[in-house]
């Protein structure tokens, strides 16, 4: 199976480690093994040092399973399947339900799973384009002209990445009741991050029962390095899921569900921690934009990224190469998203590295420009 080349991904692998500034960090200051004990006030965890490192669970642990649920209004252990981050979940989700010759709307700019992977499997990808006069929110107009007997599944990320924007449950029941009855494929791994309660969303699978969501402890709850992910969805769906699941998975590491357990049943401390860091790093970033006259900027509802806007003619590559050789300041070019002309920023990481990297750029602009 021949698949275009994760763009974003090959980017991060040639360029971050030479960053001085790293702004296009997408996580929430991650979190150590010590300070997540702390946050759960657990001072013994002999219970996993007596633990033998065979498989586990199959399909994770119904401790795991049981505090992934409770991210959900109405679902179940039985509705959930762990993944290798939600990068897994997502290649899980088209590898079980597209098949060659179905049509597969997605939202972009997106993350390139969401696109190449149903293209690589041979089906037909509508591609949705998201304008900024819009507020990078998807037009229902448009999205049911894309519509057909053939569309299988549609898939979305919310709150968006790169953009931030969120689609609020008014938009997204606008989406289920075009959807022709396809599979509607939601990546909610940024899904909490918000700096109003107004953008708080009810998950896909809690509205619509072909609908799927995605996620992973990556992002709202800094733990990258605990590769768990999860599927959300109807059993149905979810059994097709764990067919699929068999021939790339097996099991997640006892380790990471051990620890993951931890985290989601102290997720209300994590988020505590971690909302005041989201918005600060939005301040710092509003602020800056208000006063930078190259950059513009519809400022993000949720998640942790925002998609910059810039006024000079060069294509992002070139910019953020010549940026990073310049400065030491990385960010994400827009071309990875299939969107040039702007760069994606990440601005809940590290508040001090923010401040100081935009301050660089902005520097640099009036040398440059």
């Amino acid at each position: 199976m021949k698949i275009e080349k994760f763009k974003v991904e090959e980017w991060f692998n040639e360029y971050e480690s030479k960053a001085k500034y790293d702004l296009a960090d997408t996580c929430i200051d991650s979190i150590s093994l010590k300070e997540l004990l702390n946050l759960a006030e657990i001072d013994d965890i002999g219970e996993i040092l007596d633990k033998k490192l065979n498989y586990g669970d199959i399909q994770g642990s119904l401790r795991l399973k049981t505090a992934v649920s409770s991210l959900y209004l109405n679902q179940n252990p039985e509705n959930i399947t762990l993944t290798h981050g939600a990068i897994g979940a997502n290649q899980l989700v088209f590898l079980s339900l597209v098949e060659p010759e179905d049509e597969v709307i997605s939202i972009l700019p997106a993350y390139q799973q969401h696109y190449s992977i149903p293209e690589s499997i041979g089906a037909e990808v509508k591609r949705l384009f998201l304008k900024p006069e819009n507020n990078w929110l998807p037009d229902i107009e448009e999205l049911k002209s894309l519509i057909t007997p053939k569309t299988k599944l549609i898939s979305l990320i919310n709150p968006n990445n790169p953009t931030g924007a969120v689609i609020e449950d008014s938009l997204m029941k606008d989406i289920i009741s075009v959807s022709g009855g396809a599979y509607i494929l939601a990546d909610e791994v940024y899904r909490g991050i918000v700096r109003e309660e107004r953008f708080n969303t009810t998950s896909i699978a809690d509205l619509y029962e072909r609908g799927i969501s995605t996620s992973s402890l990556s992002k709202g709850f800094s733990l990258a390095g605990l590769r768990v992910g999860w599927v959300c969805a109807n059993k149905n769906i979810i059994d097709e899921i764990n067919h699929q699941r068999q021939y790339n998975t097996i099991s997640v590491s006892q380790i990471d569900d051990y620890f993951a357990s931890i985290a989601l049943e102290n997720k209300d401390k994590i988020f505590e921690r971690n909302l005041p860091k989201v918005k600060q790093g939005y301040k710092i970033l509003s602020d800056w934009i208000n006063t930078e006259p190259h950059i513009s900027c519809v400022l993000p509802s949720g998640g942790t990224t925002a998609f910059l806007q810039y006024d000079m003619k060069v294509s992002s590559y070139e910019l953020c190469k010549k940026l990073l050789s310049d400065t030491g300041v990385l960010f994400l070019p827009g071309e990875t998203l299939e969107l040039d002309g702007f760069l994606r920023l990440g601005y809940c990481n590290d508040a001090d590295k923010l401040q100081t990297g935009l301050s660089i750029f902005s520097d640099w602009l009036k040398q440059v420009s």
